[in-house]
């Protein structure tokens, strides 16, 4: 297993009037299966994989230089999203019977961390054998949230073509913390565009999902069955999404929890 580092690229921050080195990381196994993650929100830009027939393609949607990333429509490709993933309905919360106003980035709403969150931060990097760890400190009040918080997040390749991503977070005071990976994916290759998606066969071990207004959940939870969010029997996703009430999944699924030996569970496939 080896990590590569190079550049990527630069820009230029606005707020520190300099110019911003982004570094590169390749991770890489001897099956020929190689993951590209940058400091720049510790973005995957590519998940390079080949096919049965050895033939390689990149799965992961992304783009080739930083002009792309630092695009207004860039839609969090690969990146990680934080402080709290997802919306907050008016930008506002309480801990404790204290209100806390975030950033309103979404119209009224707080969309993934807010006008400037973590998919636009330069992180750290450190490399560890085959692992690399992006580590990143908001500070208290950074886009309304309270608490100093530090986040780890590590990338590994294993020699099962296991893309492992584990991710830590620590904070000073009680704060809502949601991280995930906005990655997008393209299994014939992203090159092939949005027709094969609706190739893919999809199943995911949910049974309910959280009906939304506008993106915002309802509060409700709601059985799968019988709806077009029953995805617990794989379906190919050109029959499935026409059948869904927008054209399309954009809700949260609620995932089956079973007890395993390893503490996994199978969420998708």
């Amino acid at each position: 297993m080896a990590v590569e580092e190079d550049i990527f690229g630069t820009f230029f921050d606005e707020e520190t009037k300099t110019d911003v080195l982004v570094k590169r990381f390749t991770l890489k196994n001897s099956n020929n299966v190689s993951v590209q993650i940058i400091t720049y929100g510790a973005t995957i830009t590519t998940i390079n994989i080949p096919d049965k027939n050895g033939t390689l393609a990149d799965v992961n949607l992304g783009f080739d230089d930083m002009n792309g990333y630092l695009l207004s429509t860039n839609p969090y490709f690969g990146a990680v999203v934080g402080r709290v993933a997802n919306r907050i309905k008016g930008a506002r919360f309480s801990i404790k019977g204290q209100q806390h106003n975030v950033a309103a980035n979404r119209g009224e709403n707080h969309l993934h961390g807010g006008i400037k969150g973590f998919d636009k931060k330069i992180w750290a990097a450190n490399v560890e054998g085959s692992k690399v760890t992006f580590s990143y400190l908001s500070k208290d009040g950074e886009e309304g949230y309270p608490g100093d918080l530090l986040v780890n997040a590590t990338y590994s390749l294993s020699e099962d073509n296991e893309l492992v991503l584990e991710m830590k977070a620590t904070c000073t005071k009680p704060t809502p913390v949601n991280l995930t990976n906005h990655a997008y994916f393209n299994l014939a290759g992203h090159n092939e565009g949005a027709k094969e998606i609706y190739e893919h066969e999809l199943m995911l071990s949910a049974d309910s999902y959280t009906p939304a207004v506008d993106a915002i959940p309802t509060g409700e939870i709601v059985p799968v069955k019988g709806t077009p969010f029953d995805l617990q029997t794989p379906k190919l996703l050109k029959n499935a999404i026409p059948e869904t009430p927008e054209n399309g999944y954009d809700n949260n699924f609620c995932v089956i929890q079973k007890n395993s030996d390893n503490g996994l569970n199978l969420v998708g496939r």
